[in-house]
């Protein structure tokens, strides 16, 4: 098995980080985004649809296949929010920190979350789209814990293991139960059968 090259069309060094880490024992290397390559607003219905549109947007840029994910946090008592606009809770320039202390303000504690991710394929060779899908289920923490992870990481008690946070389990640990970790897995299987 050769190695395959995708590119990653996300400004978020976070993300590149931990996909990165999740395809490698595939191996599927990722590429930055180029510096010159703009990516369009987030301005879909849906998950899979924004990570469609920047998925397509690298690849049609680069002329090489890329990937793209949206991702995101639903709280059940909020009936489903932040959703798509989990990065931009708190505002269109808010940090992490402030989207989480939304989140922890607005949901009660020990409330039901679930972390969706759409991870999108584009090949401008082949015309070929996919989508893959992953989630986690767990409940909202009464306060912040752990140093790992980002975004909502610290306040995330996944059912897997309830007594600590997305950010208190070692890189190992989260890849396993991720949604991105499940999204990245099926694209793996999908493009290394």
């Amino acid at each position: 098995m050769g190695t395959a090259s995708l590119v990653l069309a996300t400004r978020n060094a976070h993300k590149l980080r931990e996909f990165r880490r999740l395809l490698a024992p595939a191996g599927i290397e990722l590429e930055p985004l180029p510096d010159d390559v703009e990516l369009p607003p987030e301005e879909a219905s849906s998950f899979a649809g924004n990570a469609l549109v920047k998925a397509r947007v690298a690849a049609n840029a680069t002329g090489r296949p890329a990937i793209a994910d949206d991702s995101g946090i639903e709280a059940a008592a909020l009936a489903g929010a932040p959703g798509i606009f989990s990065a931009r809770y708190a505002g269109a320039a808010a940090s992490d920190e402030e989207n989480l202390a939304k989140l922890l303000q607005e949901a009660p504690a020990g409330s039901v979350v679930k972390y969706i991710c759409a991870l999108a394929y584009v090949d401008p060779a082949s015309g070929d789209e996919r989508l893959f899908y992953g989630e986690c289920n767990g409940r909202l923490a009464s306060r912040t814990q752990g140093s790992g992870g980002f975004g909502y990481d610290p306040a995330f008690l996944p059912d897997e293991d309830p007594e600590r946070t997305m950010a208190e389990l070692s890189d190992l640990e989260k890849d396993a139960i991720s949604h991105r970790g499940h999204a990245a897995r099926a694209l793996s299987g999908w493009l290394r059968p």
